[in-house]
């Protein structure tokens, strides 16, 4: 294995202090791909010369850029579809069920990157539009760059990325070609709301959720981290909640709160929650 350079320490904490990323000695090849352009764009001859910037005195934005260019931002629409089936084919049914009296549920998409899971689920929503007059949903989708959320609220995506999970029907339905990208439709990107949250932030003031997506995100956390996420999601999700995490993640080992719900991978409701609809 090759030496980690010797400001590896340095960024390492730095980080897991910003961001709860866990960059392994490993994974020290992403430094060099992910921090050089970093680097020339702020002048800098090299990473080694940079981060001697970044020890040497406070510079938020140079340390925003460096956080945001090595926290990975990989997203594609309908991303393992199972989830949006269990969403429109039972969880919705169950939600319409037990808030008709409020007519309101609220959802939010935690790590969102550049929009494409938000606005997979807006599509789900939009196909049931006449089963929500009246109704008012709410979509929040929160990541921890500024950058890209503002790429995820233009929600204008190139052809490659239009061709990674999404439905050629869904395509024509939802986006507009402008040249050789497409923006998806103004009445899909009306039903998401963008924040930017840190999800290591002390506490989220985001009221509650009736479901939490927050998928692929803890696989780069370390343990002790992932369990501070958990505990505070915990308190966002209401009682009959329904948490989604990635299929290859779990929460055995990390909490308690949770437990998993029988119909699929990586679905989790309150260990005291009530009976859910969800589960066969």
């Amino acid at each position: 294995m090759t030496q980690p350079p010797s400001y590896y320490p340095f960024i390492r904490d730095m980080l897991m202090d910003r961001s709860g990323l866990v960059v392994t000695p490993e994974k020290v090849y992403l430094l060099e791909t992910r921090l050089l352009p970093v680097a020339h764009h702020y002048g800098f001859k090299d990473i080694g010369e940079m981060i001697s910037e970044l020890k040497s005195r406070h510079n938020e934005s140079l340390a925003v850029a460096v956080t945001e260019a090595m926290n990975t931002h990989e997203s594609l629409f309908f991303r393992d579809i199972t989830p949006f089936s269990l969403f429109k084919d039972i969880l919705l049914p169950e939600i319409l069920e037990r808030r008709k009296n409020q007519k309101k549920f609220r959802i939010w998409c935690a790590a969102c990157s550049s929009g494409q899971e938000p606005y997979s689920i807006a599509m789900v929503l939009n196909e049931v539009s006449e089963r929500l007059v009246g109704w008012q949903p709410e979509i929040i989708a929160t990541d921890i760059s500024n950058s890209v959320l503002a790429r995820a609220a233009e929600g204008r995506y190139s052809q490659f990325e239009m061709q990674r999970g999404l439905p050629v029907a869904k395509l024509i339905k939802h986006f507009t070609q402008e040249n050789e990208c497409w923006r998806i439709n103004s009445n899909i990107r009306d039903m998401v709301q963008f924040s930017q949250l840190n999800l290591l932030d002390h506490k989220y003031s985001l009221g509650d959720f009736d479901i939490i997506f927050c998928r692929n995100v803890l696989i780069y956390f370390d343990l002790a981290t992932k369990t501070k996420v958990m505990s505070k999601m915990n308190k966002c999700l209401v009682d009959d909640g329904v948490l989604f995490l990635g299929s290859s993640e779990s929460t055995i080992g990390i909490t308690k709160d949770f437990w998993p719900v029988k119909a699929g991978h990586g679905v989790y409701k309150h260990t005291d929650g009530l009976p859910s609809l969800a589960e066969p």
